[in-house]
């Protein structure tokens, strides 16, 4: 790759306009992760138009799983993602080079022992989660075909993750475009004309994720800039993984937390009956919309204030957390407006019955208004990883967002037991997350400037 050409695929992040740049950055961002959604749709709409209800469950019934799984190794990539961008900050081509060639070992080391465990073991999780015996088997073979192909998964969301750190998220989006249109392609394929079931939209799912982690590691063995892949660095540097697992394991452990404490809220929501599920269901699928704004967003901003970090610039990071927050505000509250005031209507596409979209419109009302407190956590939870602090991000996210959320629920539902009680939990438990980080990353934040100046 040309020096040109490297210029315009990463970006600088230490200099120019931060909310013009940040803005830039986050776009192709916020496009890729409802891409992603609207891929991850279009498989369960195939199945339902063409197969059936059971085929439909069958993945459904994996989905807590394998999105558990996923956002595990996506939490840890962001130790890949901070370390990385940090030697692009302090211009050290070295340690970008060691840090690439560790991250991708690790993304195929971590995907063959999902592999190793899930493909013998996928009928016995399934039973723990308590899948119903009339779909066991269809999710069996779901759940070992998805495991099958776990290390080209984890290659591409690593892979992802360190063209985001050195300033590309043009291409990560245009290789998941070219992966999903595939995808759907070949689902309408297996499942239309070959017949098949729950293993074709299996297998066009790991031939999609083939796609683009072969087109993005092509593109960071042809890279020349920081996020290049030379064959000499593929190992594992044992100070890049010590790097990278300091914010890599707090940030699983803390998606972990995330994930339990919503399957506890789940709980409260199914003794709404079917209606109750059914309108949640329909409700997530707008919600996943409005979290990934804010999560895309959220996650530009630490690759900003990784860079500087890097570059020792602290009055640019100090710019770079509020004017993060305020495109949060302005870009999730304004989508979470719309969906929230058009609920009953976009709903009722998914579900039909009154009770059901009384539900769903519930819930997609008070999560439309408030998803921006979410994204605002998230913006101070990646600055602090960014600074250096993922175990502080870790408490207090954990504390305000998982055991706040359940006990807050424990104690208040059973005075108001109203399907509205469920989600307002939300917005408490935010609130409460935002109003600790505000206290504590003022005082954090001065403490590490003067600690790495005067060091």
């Amino acid at each position: 790759m040309t020096a040109s050409i490297k210029k315009k695929s990463e970006m600088d992040l230490t200099n120019g306009s931060i909310i013009k740049k940040l803005t830039v950055y986050s776009i192709p961002f916020i496009f890729a992760n409802i891409l992603q959604i609207l891929f991850n749709t279009a498989d369960i709409m195939i199945l339902g138009i063409f197969v059936g209800d059971e085929a439909v469950g069958a993945v459904g019934a994996n989905s807590s799983l394998s999105g558990l799984l996923v956002n595990l190794f996506v939490a840890f990539s962001i130790g890949a993602n901070v370390v990385l961008a940090r030697y692009v900050g302090e211009r050290n081509l070295e340690g970008a080079r060691k840090t690439v060639g560790t991250a991708i070992l690790l993304a195929v080391i971590a995907g063959f022992i999902l592999l190793a465990i899930g493909v013998p073991l996928a009928p016995q999780f399934l039973l723990l989660m308590g899948c119903d015996p009339a779909i066991l088997d269809l999710a069996t073979v779901y759940l070992r075909i998805y495991f099958l192909g776990m290390p080209i998964m984890m290659l591409y969301n690593f892979c992802a993750s360190i063209l985001r750190a050195v300033g590309d998220t043009k291409r990560p989006l245009i290789f998941l475009a070219i992966g999903g249109t595939v995808n759907v392609i070949l689902n309408v394929f297996f499942v239309v004309v070959l017949k098949m079931t729950v293993e074709g939209v299996a297998i066009a799912t790991i031939v999609s994720q083939a796609i683009s982690a072969t087109l993005s590691i092509r593109v960071l063995l042809k890279s020349d800039g920081y996020g290049c892949l030379k064959m000499k660095y593929l190992r594992i540097s044992k100070e890049q993984l010590s790097k990278i697992s300091a914010i890599g394991i707090p940030s699983a452990l803390q998606s972990l937390a995330f994930n339990i404490s919503n399957v506890l809220i789940q709980s409260k929501v199914n003794s709404f009956g079917v209606n109750g599920t059914a309108g949640n269901t329909a409700a997530q699928q707008f919600d996943a919309v409005i979290y990934n704004i804010g999560n895309a967003i959220a996650m530009s901003g630490m690759a900003f204030v990784s860079q500087n970090f890097g570059a020792k610039n602290f009055d640019r990071i100090k710019k770079i957390i509020p004017t993060t927050v305020l495109l949060v505000f302005v870009f999730q509250f304004g989508v979470g407006s719309i969906f929230a005031l058009l609920s009953p209507w976009l709903v009722s596409f998914i579900v039909s019955g009154e009770q059901a979209i009384l539900f769903a419109s519930t819930r997609l009302t008070i999560m439309g208004f408030s998803y921006f407190l979410c994204g605002t956590m998230e913006t101070f939870a990646n600055t602090v990883r960014a600074l250096g602090k993922p175990i502080v991000s870790l408490i207090i996210s954990v504390f305000g967002s998982a055991v706040f959320r359940v006990a807050f629920l424990e104690l208040v539902f059973p005075f108001f037991p109203y399907f509205s009680t469920i989600f307002i939990t939300y917005i408490a438990s935010w609130s409460v997350t935002v109003a600790t980080y505000l206290i504590v990353v003022p005082n954090l934040f001065k403490k590490i400037k003067n600690n790495v100046l005067e060091g």
